[in-house]
């Protein structure tokens, strides 16, 4: 008796953890202990009392019963496609024109159309109708004579869009009928057409899609079905719109080039913003395909660049030379902003596209630039100074990799115009990050020796107490300079082992 005990208790625990029994060791949520008891059955009940504890048990759902349920559910859907499926069918079938007696008496050909899970429709249709429209028919419906045929396309993937394919080789006019279906169901019957050779069909839909406007979305499965379906010349006309010539290509630096001209050169100030956002996202966008795109390249981006930096010289030796009473001073002042901003966003496309390195060089190479800048007043060159901000950053981010040479340059020629600046930009930009401004700059001081390190700190320490907040606050820079020079010195040992490199030969 107690063995047998036992050996029920095991089967037990072994249905609890495969999930046929509730444990009554688990706890669940009171939703789920409710009890099956229904409320009619015990009216003097008190709904706070507290259910028995075998009770509860009974009330949660084992393993066994939810997949029960979930398979109910699941059949219910099936049934519920099933009978939507029916329906949609059938509404079909009664304004096929075969079903119409007087259209050319009964049909000849009796037609079934199943799926894999076993939906079946049968249709009596004509013929000649077959014959005539698809190549597929005409092969199996050889024989002449008044002979019924019984046709079966078993194992279909979508019965609908079938039967609705015999009801189209019925339309005179297929083109117009396909005008009131959507992309998405016009490739259906595309692929349809293919598989049972109804030409006439095939071009039909390939004119519908060449004239019909797409979605993106649209446009993806438009590009995969053509592809899938291998109709190679046929759909030439519907891939024009999305297809580039090889000429296209040639020509993809010069069309860029005139396009990020025709942004610079902008007279409506709103419009260029705008199309400077839409640009750079798109350029963005193209560098994210790795294969197959085009391209702007680096020689275009530098002679826009040398092109800005032609007009910003332009621009600030007028204003120097300029009588400050003059009306036209203030429209020479947003000259200068604008090719400044232009040369920020140049800027930026190049440092998104990890090409920066030149214009870091290029730009601390600008001492006619600095020095005319130094004579104008900051609240008209300030824009300039962002430029070296922007270098800062993409410099001290690590987006820009250039020599320690070449980033001292850029500190020597701009870092005293830069501090001088930026009280205005810290005011007047409303898209300026003083933070941000302030790390890059740190993190490019950093990366220097610390011969340099040192003399531009201690500039900037002076500085800062004379201008506070109008000067930017690089103190944490300041702390890992000191801590490298005064506490945690390193000094550089020389290494005097020789490296000894024996060379054996062993017989073969």
């Amino acid at each position: 008796m107690a063995a047998e005990n036992i050996l029920k208790s095991r089967e037990v625990s072994t249905m609890i953890k495969q999930g046929f029994l509730s444990d009554p060791s688990l706890s669940f949520p009171p939703s789920r202990m409710i009890s099956r008891t229904s409320p009619s059955s015990s009216p003097s009940r008190n709904p706070s009392t507290t259910a028995p504890f075998s009770e509860k048990i009974r009330s949660s759902p084992t393993l066994f019963e939810m997949m029960s349920e979930e398979q109910q559910r699941e059949s219910k859907h099936s049934e519920s496609k099933r009978c939507n499926l029916q329906e949609r069918v059938s509404r079909i079938l009664a304004e096929a024109p075969f079903q119409n007696p007087g259209w050319g008496g009964l049909g000849d050909v009796k037609l079934t159309i199943s799926s894999i899970d076993g939906f079946r429709v049968s249709m009596n249709v004509h013929r000649r109708v077959l014959a005539d429209q698809s190549r597929f028919f005409a092969e199996k419906l050889r024989q002449d004579g008044a002979i019924s045929h019984s046709v079966e396309i078993c194992d279909c993937d979508d019965v609908e869009v079938y039967v609705e394919t015999v009801v189209l080789m019925y339309c005179e006019d297929l083109k117009k009928r396909l005008m009131r279906e959507d992309v998405g169901k016009v490739l259906g019957f595309l692929k349809v057409f293919a598989d049972i050779m109804f030409d006439s069909g095939i071009v039909s839909c390939l004119e519908y899609l060449e004239a019909v406007p797409w979605s993106e979305d649209e446009e993806e499965k438009v590009i995969s079905h053509l592809g899938q379906l291998q109709l190679h010349h046929s759909v030439t006309e519907v891939l024009k719109r999305i297809t580039a010539e090889p000429s296209t290509s040639v020509r993809a630096d010069e069309i860029f080039l005139q396009l990020l001209t025709g942004v610079l050169q902008a007279k409506d100030d709103k419009a260029r913003r705008e199309m400077k956002t839409l640009m750079f996202g798109l350029l963005r966008e193209d560098a994210a395909h790795q294969s197959n795109r085009l391209d702007v390249s680096r020689e275009t981006l530098y002679h826009l660049c040398h092109r800005c930096l032609s007009s910003l010289i332009l621009c600030l030796s007028e204003a120097a030379c300029m009588d400050e009473s003059r009306r036209d001073r203030g429209v020479l002042m947003g000259e200068i902003a604008r090719e400044a901003d232009n040369l920020q966003w140049i800027v930026d496309i190049l440092i998104d596209k990890k090409m920066g390195d030149e214009i870091v060089k290029l730009w601390a190479d600008q001492k006619e630039l600095a020095i005319l800048h130094s004579k104008m007043p900051s609240m008209y060159r300030y824009e300039i100074s962002r430029i070296t901000a922007q270098l800062c950053i993409a410099v001290g981010r690590g987006q820009i990799l250039v020599p320690k040479d070449a980033r001292f340059s850029l500190l020597s020629t701009w870092l005293e115009a830069l501090y001088e600046d930026f009280g205005w930009m810290r005011r007047a930009c409303r898209s300026f990050d003083k933070k941000l401004v302030e790390d890059g700059l740190s993190q490019t001081i950093l990366t220097l020796p610390l011969v340099q390190q040192q003399a531009l700190l201690s500039n900037w320490f002076v500085r800062f107490l004379d201008k506070g907040d109008d000067c930017p606050n690089i103190q944490r820079a300041f702390e890992v300079w000191w801590r490298r020079a005064f506490i945690r010195q390193h000094v550089a040992e020389q290494d005097n082992s020789q490296l000894q490199i024996t060379v054996c030969d062993y017989p073969n």
